[in-house]
């Protein structure tokens, strides 16, 4: 049986060593949250970030707004955000409602306020190879769980699916900022089992179940950052945990692996940024 890699364990270890930290500080960091819309996994989200950030004595703020509320009004607030002093990160939730250019407004955040490092400015610095601000909270919690459990990165071929700038895209640079060898796939590659059963690190990263033992070879460390509710209304990820467990070395659960370690980035990325701020 494989060696769960436990997020839930080592995010209760980073928050520990954070509230620490946080407790001796004077002015304490401020994370503020702009919340578009009505999508109800959101809201859960941005309600778990924002205990998070109470229970480890941040700041946080949200700002909700309507279906229907304008684009300007949306980048008139982040740019009232950047101008304040007393905010040290920003983070729009996802998905933004259809009429509301994505791009434009991550964008319009400072990006030394870019807590998720979703900027231009920070991804262009990932992708080039030099030190952005911050890294992107998901691949960031990855790469933090994998060095938790002594995984060696270097030279090793690791296989991300998935394409997004949330996850995949930043995932893969990450991993070849460690001197992995990255083969990046989507749910289009052809023969993608031919080519994740080479993987020695595999992460998949595409929403729907994908990851059978077929695709795996046995002593692969498997990151499942899949999560959605499946036909019987059970919670998921992209891989099959109860085949794929039994031969692999390492895998996350879902939930409990992935999931978690995305929090302890942000509130990590949110101080982060707060000490930056004060250079």
């Amino acid at each position: 049986m494989a060696v769960i890699l436990d997020g839930k364990k080592l995010r209760d270890k980073i928050f520990e060593q954070l509230a620490l930290k946080i407790e001796k500080m004077p002015v304490k960091p401020t994370l503020a949250v702009i919340l578009a819309g009505d999508d109800g996994a959101s809201k859960i989200y941005v309600n778990n970030k924002r205990k998070s950030a109470q229970k480890l004595g941040i700041n946080s703020v949200v700002y909700e707004y309507p279906s229907d509320v304008s684009e300007t009004e949306l980048l008139n607030k982040i740019d009232e955000l950047n101008r304040d002093k007393s905010v040290n990160a920003v983070l729009v939730q996802l998905p933004l409602p259809k009429h509301i250019d994505k791009f434009k407004i991550i964008n319009a955040i400072s990006p030394i306020k870019d807590v998720d490092g979703l900027t231009v400015y920070n991804s262009g610095k990932l992708f080039t190879g030099e030190k952005p601000y911050v890294y992107p909270c998901t691949p960031k919690g990855i790469l933090l769980l994998l060095d938790e459990y002594g995984i060696e990165i270097e030279g090793r071929h690791a296989v991300v699916i998935g394409r997004s700038n949330l996850v995949g895209k930043p995932a893969a640079q990450m991993l070849l900022r460690r001197n992995a060898t990255v083969t990046m796939c989507s749910s289009y590659t052809k023969n993608l089992a031919d080519i994740t059963k080479t993987a020695d690190i595999l992460v998949s990263a595409v929403g729907k179940s994908i990851v059978g033992e077929n695709y795996i070879k046995s002593d692969c460390v498997v990151v499942d950052v899949g999560i959605f509710k499946g036909d019987d209304g059970k919670t998921r990820g992209d891989v099959n945990f109860d085949s794929v467990s039994k031969s692999v070395s390492y895998i996350t659960p879902v939930p409990g692996g992935v999931g978690p370690m995305t929090i302890a980035s942000l509130m990590l990325n949110t101080v982060e940024l707060f000490e930056k701020q004060q250079l």
